[in-house]
């Protein structure tokens, strides 16, 4: 399980080092993609293939909706392997769909983490408050 935020900085060459905790999560290798709200999901191969078999499931394969769902996701995913300090290279493409410059967050979400610009962090961040300090009250669970 990816937990946590963590305040981190991509260097000159665009590399990431990831917290020590997500790296144990990656050794395997990880899988980077465009993700929701502009940030970037990390994923390990064995969740890929859990969203793949989950979309097989709910979505037919031969629809617009369908194709275009797995072109947009599966056409931005990138295999990386971290180096030996943990770091991975994030892509360009990638880089410029978020908006990562230097200050980047690195947030853990349960069978993800996300990487978002630092300041685009911060403005989702107090938007939602109000909204998530309400979600107890319609019977989402809690962790209280």
């Amino acid at each position: 399980m990816f937990l946590g935020s963590h305040a981190l900085r991509l260097d000159e060459k665009g590399r990431l080092a990831l917290p020590v905790r997500f790296r144990e999560l990656a050794s395997g290798g990880v899988v980077l993609t465009k993700g929701q709200e502009r940030c970037v999901y990390g994923l390990t191969h064995e969740r890929v293939a859990e969203v793949q078999r989950a979309r097989a499931a709910v979505m037919a394969a031969d629809t617009s909706k369908a194709r275009a769902v797995n072109r947009l996701g599966f056409g931005s995913m990138v295999e990386l392997e971290p180096d030996k300090a943990g770091r991975i290279t994030l892509p360009a493409l990638l880089r410029d769909y978020a908006g990562l410059d230097r200050d980047v967050v690195v947030v853990g979400v349960d069978t993800r983490f996300e990487i978002w610009d630092a300041a685009a962090w911060d403005a989702y961040v107090a938007e939602q408050e109000a909204a998530y300090a309400e979600s107890e009250s319609e019977g989402m669970p809690t962790l209280s």
